[in-house]
């Protein structure tokens, strides 16, 4: 095998996560699992802004084709279209890339659908580095920029098991909601008997409190990969998980800071307006002093790459997360 066709074979179907050996993956959870929940809930409708391939929602469309939409390339058209529907009591999961929802429909994302408390469910494909057309089609300030939307719930799974059960949670959250979708083969990182809770957060590994690291989206799926790496060079890390970005858990993370000497936070985001803020934004308030570092990108647009040659060039791999968390820089 040539290294052009492995680094090809570990980004094909475009915004699919690095294939890894030794894990375990599902095939488009999301898409999967909305067609079951549309067998239970005539009310949900699917759309797509000529995006279904890249988004997974094509199960849902072929299980439920009289409740399917695909509005062409007019991101604004798809959420309008998915506020109106709302309008007339349906549950309207609507998809394409995240970065085209949030650069190009934010307006009517705030007022058609937050704004109204509209029953829209975003899932948005493609977050972070994850795409590898470059800074065009890069939603590297996402968690930024809806944070900023009032009455709108966003969501950052880690995996195909979390996923899943974001697709069912969000139908019963009040309002719209924005979660960061996983596509492709996504990897099962999280244990059977793990519970997604909207707002809450979830501490995945108890270490001897020198070090804790706080995740969210597939980062914390690194995150574990690096504390278990750490145990081999004598450091003990605990995992925090923080799928959802709003409404916050402070109490969680804060509990979570003051029984650890000191924090790294790792995200899929650009260093400021996501986690990382957050989580500043939290110890701040509360008067509580922690060193930490931030796993996460840069300020700046980004280049064309596979994701694994970007993930290692802009430094949210897990080398660079094992580091932060073994040496604390």
């Amino acid at each position: 095998m040539t290294a052009d066709s492995r680094v090809f074979g570990q980004t094909r179907g475009m915004g699919e996560l690095i294939e890894l050996e030794d894990k375990e993956t599902v095939l488009a959870p999301f898409g999967t699992e909305l067609a079951a929940l549309g067998r239970e809930r005539p009310e949900i409708v699917g759309l797509t802004a000529d995006m279904g391939r890249y988004s997974d929602i094509l199960p849902f469309r072929d299980e439920h084709p009289d409740r399917f939409f695909n509005v062409g390339m007019a991101e604004q058209n798809l959420v309008a279209t998915a506020a109106g529907l709302a309008k007339v009591g349906k549950i309207a999961y609507c998809t394409t890339y995240s970065v085209f929802v949030t650069r190009r429909a934010y307006d009517f994302v705030a007022i058609a659908c937050a704004h109204s408390r509209a029953e829209v469910k975003i899932f948005a494909g493609m977050p972070g580095l994850m795409n590898g057309y470059g800074a065009t089609h890069q939603a590297t300030e996402d968690l930024n920029m809806m944070r900023g939307i009032a009455d709108l719930t966003i969501i950052d799974p880690c995996d195909a098991v979390e996923l899943r059960q974001v697709v069912r949670a969000v139908a019963d959250i009040l309002g719209t909601v924005y979660v960061r979708l996983l596509r492709g083969h996504v990897p099962v990182e999280l244990p059977d008997h793990y519970e997604f809770i909207p707002g809450k957060a979830a501490q995945l590994r108890r270490g001897d409190g020198s070090v804790g690291v706080i995740g969210t989206g597939y980062l914390t799926a690194r995150a574990l990969d690096a504390a278990r790496a750490a145990t081999g060079q004598g450091v003990d890390a605990s995992v925090l998980h923080v799928p959802t970005i709003k409404p916050f858990d402070t109490e969680a993370v804060l509990d979570f800071a003051g029984r650890h000497d000191r924090l790294v936070v790792a995200e899929n985001h650009k260093k400021t307006g996501g986690l990382a803020t957050l989580v500043t934004e939290a110890l701040f308030d509360a008067g509580l002093l922690r060193p930490m570092v931030r796993v996460g990108l840069d300020d700046g647009f980004f280049e064309c790459g596979s994701q694994e040659y970007l993930e290692a060039k802009y430094g949210v791999d897990l080398p660079r997360l094992l580091r932060a968390v073994v040496d604390g820089v």
